[in-house]
Formats: structure tokens, sequence, C-alpha cells
């Protein structure tokens, strides 16, 4: 056998002996592991290594170590633990250190966000362009622009390069310096930046300001280390308000305890925020440790990619009466992975428990005979539950019926916009982007900028020019989100990403539906202090 399988072999061989290492440790706290269960597992490996015995001598090619590994990280070990459910999981070196970066919200490198595009003069096809720098980072305080085209890193060609490996490339250690030559639209030469790298910040909360007078707004992006201190610097910036919208929507969740210090500052003291239970380790329940006196009335905004650690803040305020959900019905992501160090560098994220809402609702959606696939993307009216009567029934304080499994069912609907074929077109050809980077390579903006009728015709000279088909009806049907959109770039491009959030979440009509919710929020509580009342007397 040659060497680099039996290091391969050996590696995998030392992976499922740790998983079974911390299984037998889980087991012990549950009942004493037994021989049958020993023999078991040996039985098991050995059927393991001598399945890839047979591959590694009788496989048609050759297996490269690069074969090697994605026969291992991607194939064998996610095959195992995606048997048991859909969120166990197995992260190689490179998987591994992308979640603790994600954790902490922080990384040391230049700050820019970056994507493939097409270029047919490029080797590959493809060129890769700055989406937008991050507001005071190193790349910001440079000038670079979204549009600049990365030539090269370092000397280094892109060429051929996709975007992780970009990425990579332009992280490293602190103060460290690393030149990157860009190209502009409008610039008769490329443009070389040498860069100090420095330590990058990503907010949990992108974007949070007073959408109306006295109604405060805040999107929270997923839920890392920060998230709660971040939720409450926007509360407190603030003051005095007379609600709040809470925008979830596209939260794919994140850490538990964040999940829970952000609940505990809009519920009562002693409040249950969340339990959970599990079989190797004792039930655990999470309460409110400081709470809230704040009386304003808070909708929360949702939408199916609404997941997990987001799911438990959003269960916790319905549960409590203390929120209006309103939008999609939610992902249904009641499991928590605890994650488990192999080696330095890898790590086994193994589900331990369910987590319940404090009313008791399991919100987990059936992933029993569905594919992997079909349950992370394939969301439509024939996956969602079709009869309540089959789900499980639960009152919130005030004795309003919710229900588990599926997602957090929301208490007011507000349906998705669809996009028509002509929003899709322009999306596939980056069309507001290009146009940003085309229009401000001659022209300036200004906070008062508005997309009038000469710029909107710009625009459809821009894309007559770039061969994108439409008629004057397709521009009247979308007329407001047209202008919207060409702001939000402009304004991205010429302040900042904040500044274009801003303008998409000031028209987002989803938003301003749930404003409307606001007095109904406010009802809840008195609801619920009648119910209280009643119960007293």
């Amino acid at each position: 056998m040659a060497p680099r399988t039996r290091r391969a072999l050996f590696s995998v061989t030392i992976f499922l002996a740790t998983c079974a290492v911390a299984g037998s440790f889980i087991n012990q706290r549950v009942a004493a592991q037994s021989a049958t269960d020993e023999s078991t597992l040996r039985d098991s490996l050995h059927a393991f290594t001598g399945v890839y015995s047979i591959v590694e001598q009788n496989y048609a090619e050759k297996l490269t170590s690069d074969k090697t590994d994605k026969a291992i990280y991607d194939g064998a070990i996610p095959g195992m633990l995606h048997v048991l459910d859909p969120h166990s999981n197995f992260y190689d070196p490179k998987a591994f250190a992308q979640m603790r970066e994600d954790q902490h919200g922080k990384y040391y490198g230049v700050g820019m966000t970056i994507q493939p595009q097409p270029d047919p003069t490029a080797k590959g096809g493809t060129k890769i362009v700055v989406l937008a720098p991050f507001e005071g980072t190193p790349s910001y305080k440079a000038g670079i622009r979204p549009g600049d085209v990365i030539l090269s890193i370092d000397g280094k060609s892109t060429e051929g390069l996709d975007s992780a490996a970009v990425a990579s490339m332009l992280k490293g250690p602190r103060n460290t310096h690393v030149s990157v030559t860009m190209s502009r639209e409008g610039s008769a030469k490329p443009l070389v930046f040498d860069l100090v790298r420095d330590e990058v910040s990503r907010p949990s909360v992108d974007l949070s300001f007073l959408i109306r007078p006295g109604v405060g707004y805040i999107h929270v992006t997923n839920f890392m280390e920060t998230t709660s201190r971040e939720v409450g610097d926007a509360l407190d910036k603030f003051g005095d308000i007379n609600g709040l919208v809470l925008d979830l929507r596209g939260n794919p969740g994140g850490l538990l305890n964040e999940a829970v210090n952000m609940s505990d500052k809009f519920l009562q003291k002693g409040q249950i925020v969340v339990s959970q239970r599990g079989r190797a380790f004792p039930d655990q329940v999470y309460r409110a440790a400081h709470g809230s006196t704040t009386k304003y009335p808070i909708v929360v905004l949702v939408n199916r990619n609404t997941a997990s650690a987001a799911e438990i803040v959003s269960g916790a305020l319905q549960d409590h009466d203390r929120a209006l959900i309103v939008g999609e019905t939610t992902f249904g992501k009641g499991l928590v992975q605890t994650v488990f160090q192999i080696t330095e560098n890898t790590g086994l994220a193994l589900t331990t428990y369910h987590y319940y809402t404090p009313s008791g609702r399991l919100i987990q959606r059936n992933y029993s005979n569905i594919s992997l696939y079909d349950y992370y993307y394939v969301r439509d009216a024939a996956t969602e539950p079709k009869d309540k009567a089959n789900l499980e029934v639960k009152l919130t304080d005030s004795g309003r019926t919710v229900y588990g499994g599926g997602g957090i069912t929301p208490d007011q609907k507000i349906d998705n916009p669809k996009s028509n074929h002509f929003q899709d077109t322009l999306f596939q050809h980056y069309a507001f982007f290009n146009f940003s980077k085309h229009y401000l390579a001659t022209h300036t903006v200004s906070k008062d900028f508005v997309v009038d009728d000469a710029v909107l015709q710009q625009f459809k000279d821009f894309l007559k020019t770039n061969q994108v088909e439409y008629t004057d009806a397709d521009i009247a049907g979308v007329s407001d989100w047209l202008k919207t959109s060409i702001k939000s770039e402009l304004f991205t491009s010429q302040f900042g990403q904040l500044e274009g959030l801003r303008v998409r979440a000031e028209w987002d009509p989803q938003i301003a539906k749930a404003i409307t919710f606001l007095p109904e929020a406010q009802a809840l509580e008195a609801r619920l202090a009648q119910k209280t009342t009643t119960a007293s007397r």
C-alpha cells in the first residue's frame, strides 16, 4: 500500500476513533458502552478501511492527494453524518477556520467583498471584481471602489483564480503590506494600492436607524460573539422610541448564547428564552438574566431563511407575547450542534440537543425521506404542512394558539415579492452594479441625489449599449424598484455599504408593511395584562 494511502487511512481511522472516543465519553454519562457496541464499531472501521483499500488498488485512475482529501472530507465523513440529520457536519481545516472567523466576526486583511463576474477575455472566463470595501477598513481608506477589477496581488496575476483563492491572498497578519493592482472604468491605466492589513470587523447588525419618527429599525444578519452587544448599542443610540422593527430575514442563526442574550434585552427578568433536551447531557433551561422594562411594541420580520438562533429569538418573543411575528414561515431548525474539536484545525459539529420555545414547541422541520438538497432549497406549497390539525398546538402567555413543527408561523403573513423576468435579467447582467461604476466614472452624487428622468434615461441607454433587451412596459412596471436599485448602488459606491442598504430599507415594501402592524403588536401587551388581571382575581 502506498505511503500516501496509508497516511490517508490512518487519518480517517484516527478521526473515526476520535468520534468513537467522543461518543464513548458522551455515553459514559448515560450508561457504560456495551461490548456489542464496541464490536460493531470495530467491524465498521474494518469495513471502511477494506472498501478504501479496494478503491485505492483498483480505481481506474491513480488517487492523487486531492482526490484522497475529497473522498474523505467531502465524501465519507459528511455522508456518515448526514445520514443522522442535515445539520451534523465535519469541518476540514479550511472550513473550520472560516467557522471560527464567522463566530468571532473579525479577521485580518484589507476589508472588501469580492465576486467573480463573466469576462470572455480572461483566463477561465471570469474576472475578480470588488463588490464593496467595508467602511473604515484599509480598502475603504485607500479609495478602492465597487467595480474595481483585481488584476494582481503582490505581482501575482489573479487570472484563473477563484474568489476564495484571491481572498486568501488578501488576508494575512496585521500590519503587513500587500500590493493590489486594479483596473477601473474611466482610468487610463491600472491603479496600484499599497494596503496595510488590519483587523476587519464584520458586525452582525449591519443596519440600524430610525426608519420613521420614533420607530427604530434593526437588521441582524447572524448571531456571533458580538451580536447582543451590537443590538444593545443600537437600542441605546435610538433613545426613547415608540416602536421597533427587528428584521431577521435571511438570518441563518449562529451562537445560542447570543440569541439568549439578545432576547434578554426585550423580555422580563426570569422569563424562559429557550430550553434544550438531549440524550447525553442534562436538560438546560435558559432564562432572561437581567430583563428589560421597555414597553414599546415590537414587530419581528422573518422569512423562510430565518433559522436556528434567529428562530429562538422569534419563538421566545412570540410565546411571551412581547412581539408580533410577521412575514413568512421560518426555516424550521430546532436542532443544536456542539462543536467537538478533533485536531488542532478540524472539528465535528454534532447534533446533541433539540431546543424548545418557552411554550414547549419543537419547531424542527421534518427531514425524513428528503434529500439534503430538497431540505435546504425546496420550499414551496407542496412541502409546507397542509393540515395544522397534525401539528403540535401550544399557547402563548396570553392564550394565543401557536404551532410546533415546520418553523415559526408568523402572526401576520407578508409575502416576499416575486421578481419578474425583466428583473431577473437585470440581475443576471449585473446591470445596476455595472451602471453604477459607468455613471460614477463621469459623475458624482450627493446625499440629496434623486433618480430623475434624466438618470433613468441614461440607465436605459446603458442597457441598450450592453444589449439588455427591455420594453417601455418593463420599465414602467417596476419603476420604483428600478429607481431604488440604481440609487442604492450609487450610494454604496459613493458613500459606503451602509448608505446603500439604508436606501433599500427605506423603500422595502415588506418593512413598510411590518411598520403598519405596530398597533397590533401594542395590543399584545394589553391582551396579556387583561389575562393576568383575570387570572389574579
